[in-house]
Parts: C-alpha cells; sequence; structure tokens
C-alpha cells in the first residue's frame, strides 16, 4: 500500500489477521486479530485487540471521523456512499486497535497468544488515535483506493 504505515517498532512485523468482529456474547465488544512476529522469535503469535463500539465511537468523535467521511464521499452516489461508509468503518476499527496494539509492542510483549482486553490503555489508545490521525485517514483512504489528494485529513 502506498499510504503512510503504521509506525511499527523494527523489531516487529505486524499484519492484520481478521476483524473487527464482535465477540461472541458480546455483541457491542469488537475484536481485530492480528500476526506479529518479532525478528528474534522462531515463530509468530497473536494478538486479539478487543475494542468496546462505545470507544470507538468516541475516537471517531474525537478526530472528526464522520467529518472526513463527509468530505471524502461528498462526490460519490448514495449508493457507492452507503456500501464505502460502512467499509470505512470497518477500517476505522482496524486501524483504531492497530494504535492500540503498537501501545503493547512498545511496552513489551511475550512470545504467547493474548488478548488485548478492551479496558487496556483506554485514556493512551484515545492519545494515540488524535496523534496518529493522519496514519489513520492513510489507512481507510488506502483500503478504499482513494488517490492521494483526494482525501485530506484536515
Amino acid at each position: 500500500m502506498a499510504a503512510e504505515h503504521a509506525p511499527e517498532p523494527s523489531q516487529f512485523r505486524v499484519t492484520l489477521f481478521v476483524g473487527p468482529q464482535p465477540v461472541e456474547g458480546t455483541p457491542e465488544l469488537f475484536s481485530c486479530v492480528f500476526n506479529v512476529k518479532k525478528r528474534s522469535w522462531k515463530g509468530g503469535i497473536q494478538v486479539a485487540v478487543h475494542m468496546r463500539q462505545s470507544q470507538i465511537d468516541r475516537l471517531s468523535a474525537d478526530m472528526d471521523f464522520p467529518g472526513w467521511l463527509a468530505r471524502a464521499f461528498n462526490d460519490l452516489s448514495v449508493e457507492d456512499r452507503a456500501s464505502c461508509q460502512e467499509r470505512a468503518g470497518e477500517f476505522f476499527v482496524q486501524a483504531a486497535c492497530w494504535c492500540k496494539l503498537d501501545l503493547l509492542l512498545q511496552s513489551g510483549i511475550t512470545q504467547e497468544n493474548q488478548c488485548l482486553a478492551e479496558d487496556r490503555w483506554a485514556a493512551e489508545v484515545g492519545e494515540a488515535v488524535i496523534q496518529r490521525k493522519s496514519f489513520m485517514i492513510s489507512y481507510i483512504a488506502a483500503e478504499l483506493d482513494f488517490v492521494p489528494g483526494e482525501t485530506d485529513v484536515s
């Protein structure tokens, strides 16, 4: 992808495996699962990152994601706009979970599959998303196949 990438610590390679998807039995809780490989490890691990819908909504409002969507989709037909908005919401959750995962990677991680609970680093995730607004928008725009320059971050 040509868009700005997440600033990963150099010793890790991270890829999205699946998500977002609702956590079974808790429909307001979403999970994205990432494959994480540290260069010194023989194998990788999976990290499930959980976020509540209320936190996702707050992060979206804090970075004015709805405003960006309105500007980005202004020239689309009604049908295309509805489809793109749903997909953009999914990509927003992926990018927010990626920001949360980066906090774990920066603090240290063990070589075992794990779950990053929804209440872990709630305040720090909010700060990270705001600081990494350009990454968030670039990631979403690239996943939607928007041409750079078509959508600005402001």
